[in-house]
């Protein structure tokens, strides 16, 4: 799991909001976030993972689920340079053995 920011705007263009989160999976294309639902949630927004560096990937939001999930798409493609660094600072066990690479 890593930690997350949303950013997103509230009513219009008037007030910047910005909301915690954990990703559950991340894929290329898509991202499964650990976030209270109860709470309404914007259709449209910036995430931002602070460890890996990588900041405003435009999202759309797909599925609210009952359990504190939702299931969002990038509107741009993660590199595969991107997804490597989210995996070193992940503290999921499948990812122990990723390293950064410094020459890229």
């Amino acid at each position: 799991m890593n930690a997350a920011r949303i950013e997103y705007t509230e009513k219009g263009v008037m007030h910047a909001a910005s909301r915690r989160c954990d990703i559950v999976r991340i894929s290329m294309s898509s991202a499964t976030l650990a976030i209270l639902t109860q709470f309404s949630l914007p259709k449209q927004f910036y995430l931002d993972i602070p460890d890996a560096r990588i900041t405003k990937v435009g999202c759309l939001l797909m599925k609210v689920n009952a359990n504190n999930t939702v299931e969002v798409r990038f509107l741009r493609l993660l590199t595969q340079k991107e997804l490597n660094k989210i995996f070193v600072y992940s503290t999921h066990p499948a990812h122990r053995d990723y390293v950064l690479d410094i020459r890229a």
